[in-house]
């Protein structure tokens, strides 16, 4: 069966995005040549799971092609009925039915990108099997927090951490069963 991974940053208070869903602060970790495993992440990838509001995000400031490079799935999830782009679906269903089919299907595994509401929803179905979760070395004090409150309790087993000359810090946890 096919595993969904939460690949994502956020803040050291939690936070992953600034009001106004300003994702600026990741730039504080940019660096030339370094992707902190993004790449060999989504080569073992072939479907993408996305909130509509970081998916608009990441459309205006990279471009469609980030998410959309002709060999993989996306499905946005929105309230909002589009019609499918090329292989992206904006799907206004039920999520946890949407990601119940999809790990039964045969293919790569599933990549969460968020948002919150995405991400929360998961937790609350039990549904994500995998969390890379980089934290980038700053206090946001407010915005977008990763974690909601009204999930049920789950508790995960310690894969890896990685450091990096940035200050940032990824962990990578999956569900225990």
């Amino acid at each position: 069966m096919r595993k969904i991974s939460l690949f994502i940053a956020m803040s050291l208070d939690g936070y992953i995005a600034k009001p106004n869903d300003d994702l600026s602060f990741l730039k504080l970790v940019e660096k030339e040549g370094e992707d902190y495993g993004y790449a060999e992440f989504t080569s073992k990838i072939d479907t993408i799971i996305i909130g509509r509001k970081t998916y608009d995000y990441v459309l205006n400031e990279i471009g469609a092609s980030h998410y959309d490079n002709g060999q993989r799935d996306i499905y946005v999830i929105t309230r909002t009925e589009r019609p499918q782009v090329g292989r992206t679906t904006f799907y206004t269903g039920n999520i946890t039915e949407l990601i119940k089919q999809l790990k039964s299907e045969n293919g790569k595994n599933i990549y969460c990108d968020g948002g919150a509401e995405v991400i929360n929803e998961l937790l609350k179905n039990n549904l994500l099997d995998e969390f890379i979760i980089s934290v980038i070395p700053v206090f946001l004090g407010n915005g977008t927090r990763l974690f909601k409150d009204g999930r049920p309790e789950q508790i995960l087993e310690f894969i890896t951490v990685k450091t990096f000359e940035t200050g940032l810090a990824q962990l990578h946890y999956k569900r225990k069963d």
